[in-house]
């Protein structure tokens, strides 16, 4: 018989029943087998607790009742049977010290059933774990007989392999479509549950896209397991203001919320929530306070068509990268005035993916000279872009392409490579050059090789380090939250470069980061130089001076553009400067007519203050 049962059950697991139906099956073969036993199957969850799973037999007010006890020594019949592994004969339930907490339970059965006596055999699967218990109830007061024992011991084996591969099949959907590290639902639960909401939404839905800010950063200083504690903390605080069901991670460091109805309102309130509720979330690592911040971008479902998802998810992801790429820390929805910004920002990224294809990103030159004699003392490679109509294009028009780390990384490394071709070939010409300026950009120290790359291009090229200054913002130089920029910058000038601090005074505290990360040039900003007219600018102009001095560093004034410009500035004591009025920045060959056209003091001039 247990043959006939077996196959059966594979049958109707091979149709798709459910594993209720199957239970129920299992259930109903046993009362058929044991005449006037009712039967019914309950499980344990992980966390001990019973649930009711088959026996129509028995009633739903008993059943109802049952759910949520947790198993223990002495929980009845099923509860005590599962925790202590083994079968429990209860012959009179209204005596038994096991079922004395539930008398009210044993009066449904009694009352509804007519049920005196309980025997329950627990259910485990094959590593030991028990998944629930398998009940005969009696209507005499009684134990099993040796035929109810054998019915019992097939049913039993037929119930852990049906409840063993529902957990299987549980754990892969879990596995599937949950996340293993917060327990939020996975992308893919994410899109499943958007498509199935939007289908049946009469109204607009809104998705609401949350990045965590410089997460990298953390798992580099203070490695993985400590980035993990902060998106449980992030991911914990999103579901508890957006509610779990509703709260996804759909990427390392990427989360969503879907908004129901009123999506539109609901979406600037929920995201400020998010927003304050993140940046007060703390944890400590050492000595070490880790704080986190969020950026968010959403989009609303049209609403002439609000089944279109891949434009409403397109539309998220752009509102998400622009506020990461503007607005660090704040909330941005997208909007059609936002399309077209980003539109602008792919044709300028399409312009530089082109042009370093096809060989058209160059350096132009611009001279760095001495106020007292004009002479030329170094120049600035500048990054440019010549379009296949010839046009020259600035870096200002595709500033944005410099701070997207792959195109960044790329423009850099074509640059330093020409810049040491043209460096060697003055070198070799005895063109009078003391040395070329090449800017850096955030995109260069964080894939972490930026020493290796400089020292390997220059040295084949076999121009001395020395010959070479790294011009570094100051924005990125002085981020205190990494420490590799300031690294590799001691670093490089360990290895002889010399480095310039490009932008000076248009940061924050930039006097009190000169007394930690030392530089040999100090670039005053142009709108200093233009406003040195007030007698605001001129001072701080001559106290840059006076430190500069002190600290064993030279300043270039940039942005010089009248002689007035350029007497003052000698008058206040400044040695260099650099501008239009000097020379616009040209390209190799114009520069090397302009270094020919003069005689240059020797090499250890560079170092002059």
């Amino acid at each position: 018989m247990r043959g006939q049962l077996q196959q059966e059950i594979l049958d109707m697991l091979a149709r798709g029943s459910s594993i209720e139906e199957v239970g129920n099956h299992i259930c109903a073969y046993a009362e058929h087998q044991a005449a006037g036993v009712l039967c019914s199957i309950v499980t344990v969850d992980r966390d001990g607790i019973l649930h009711p799973f088959a026996g129509s037999s028995i009633s739903k007010t008993y059943s109802d009742a049952l759910d949520g006890i947790r198993i223990g020594p002495d929980v009845g019949s099923c509860g005590t049977a599962a925790y202590l592994r083994r079968p429990i004969g209860v012959s009179d339930i209204f005596s038994d010290p096991l079922w004395e907490p539930y008398q009210s339970l044993a009066d449904t059965l009694s009352r509804e059933h007519g049920v005196k006596a309980c025997w329950s055999s627990p259910i485990l699967q094959s590593d030991g774990r028990v998944l629930g218990a398998f009940g005969f109830y009696y209507r005499e007061n009684r134990g099993p007989t040796n035929e109810e024992r054998m019915i019992v011991a097939d049913c039993v084996d037929l119930c852990s392999l049906v409840l063993e591969r529902e957990e299987i099949k549980a754990e892969n959907e879990r596995l599937a479509y949950f996340d293993s590290l917060t327990g939020l639902g996975n992308r893919a639960n994410f899109i499943k549950t958007l498509e199935a909401a939007i289908e049946q939404a009469n109204t607009p839905l809104a998705v609401l896209l949350i990045d965590m800010d410089h997460l990298g950063r953390i798992n580099d200083a203070f490695g993985h397991a400590t980035g993990d504690r902060l998106i449980n903390a992030a991911a914990h605080t999103i579901a508890r203001i957006s509610r779990p069901h509703l709260t996804f991670r759909v990427d390392a460091d990427e989360f969503a919320v879907l908004v129901g109805e009123n999506a539109a309102f609901e979406l600037h309130a929920i995201a400020k929530q998010i927003l304050q509720a993140v940046e007060q979330l703390s944890i400590h690592e050492g000595a070490h306070a880790l704080r986190a911040s969020v950026s968010c971008g959403a989009a609303v479902s049209d609403p002439l068509d609000l089944r279109d998802v891949p434009t409403m998810l397109q539309h998220a992801n752009l509102a998400l990268h622009h506020a990461k790429q503007t607005a660090r820390g704040s909330f941005v929805p997208y909007s059609e005035s936002l399309a077209g910004m980003v539109a602008q920002r792919f044709r300028i990224l399409q312009t530089v993916t082109s042009a370093l294809a096809e060989d058209r990103v160059e350096p132009f030159y611009q001279p760095i000279v001495r106020l007292d004699t004009r002479e030329v003392v170094g120049l600035e490679a500048l990054c440019r872009i010549r379009t296949p109509e010839g046009e020259v294009l600035s870096a200002g028009l595709f500033s944005e392409a410099l701070q997207d780390p792959s195109l960044g990384y790329l423009l850099t490394s074509r640059m330093l490579e020409q810049v040491a071709h043209d460096t060697k070939s003055w070198l070799d010409q005895a063109v009078p050059l003391q040395y070329v300026s090449v800017n850096v950009s955030m995109a260069d120290f964080d894939r972490g090789n930026l020493r290796e790359r400089i020292k390997e291009v220059f040295l084949r090229q076999h121009v001395p380090l020395d010959r070479i200054v790294l011009e570094v913002t100051e924005t990125v130089y002085m981020d205190e939250r990494d420490r590799k920029v300031a690294t590799a910058i001691e670093s490089l000038r360990a290895d002889g470069l010399l480095v310039a601090l490009d932008d000076f005074g248009t940061g924050y505290a930039s006097l009190t980061h000169l007394l930690n990360f030392p530089v040999d040039i100090i670039k005053i900003d142009k709108s200093f130089v233009d406003r040195m007219s007030g007698r605001a600018a001129e001072v701080i102009v001559k106290g840059l001076l006076d430190i500069a001095t002190g600290l064993g560093a030279r300043i270039v004034a940039e942005g010089v553009e009248t002689a007035e410009q350029a007497l003052h500035l000698e008058h206040l004591g400044c040695s260099f400067a650099q501008g239009y009025l000097f020379g616009r920045p040209a390209d190799r060959h114009t520069t090397t007519k302009l270094l020919r056209q003069q005689l240059q003091p020797a090499v250890s001039g560079a170092k002059e203050g």
